[in-house]
């Protein structure tokens, strides 16, 4: 589970996002995260909050740069301590920010469809995922929020296949870039990209006969 902070609700909000994620911690909480609207919400006023969660063990994943540009990434790794970054859309701006993210294997959890109904990218075909890849950048594949996009991940699988026109290996490394970005140990993570390496090989092969 991640609990994110509503930017947009203020330091109030914060304050009490990092209360309950801290003091009531439920079983499962592994991440304390920044989401809502971007524009005037400066990432930096938010530190406090996220330093707590952090000196708790709670890994840091901000929402940043989807409608405003690479200084809000920057904000986020810099001042937040950024592990992974929801959305970044616009680090494909800034080519030394993405040379940082693929040097430190940070990852942008990426969402199409949610950026098209945000305004975030105009036109899928110009969906900046592919820039994003090209620069070595670690890309994970996400649904945001389902209901109010009305998307699920399989989709949103199919949408990046076809951007990066990608087969079954290619979609299973897609699968596997989020299996190395997620935050569990690395036994977990060798099993899980294991089971993708299986499921794929068993799809390649076809149906037994």
């Amino acid at each position: 589970w991640c609990f994110d902070i509503p930017g947009e609700a203020g330091l109030q909000a914060a304050e009490e996002t990092a209360r309950l994620a801290v003091e009531r911690r439920p079983e499962g909480l592994v991440s304390f995260g920044l989401g809502g609207p971007e524009i005037g919400v400066e990432r930096p006023q938010f530190k406090p909050y996220f330093d707590r969660a952090i000196a708790e063990g709670l890994h840091s994943v901000p929402h940043a740069g989807e409608t405003t540009g690479p200084q809000t990434i920057w904000d986020a790794l810099t001042v937040l301590r950024a592990e992974r970054i929801g959305h970044g859309t616009s680090s494909v701006q800034d080519p030394k920010l993405l040379e940082h993210l693929a040097e430190h294997r940070i990852a942008l959890e990426v969402c199409p469809t949610s950026n098209i109904a945000t305004r975030a990218v105009t036109d899928i075909e110009l969906h900046p995922i592919r820039e994003m890849v090209q620069a070595g950048v670690l890309v994970t594949v996400n649904s945001d929020d389902p209901p109010m996009f009305g998307t699920d991940l399989n989709n949103e699988y199919a949408v990046a296949a076809r951007l990066l026109a990608l087969d079954e290996q290619g979609i299973a490394g897609l699968a596997k870039n989020a299996v190395e970005a997620s935050f569990l140990d690395p036994a977990g993570k060798r099993r899980l990209a294991e089971e993708i390496d299986t499921y794929t090989a068993n799809w390649l092969r076809g149906p037994a006969r």
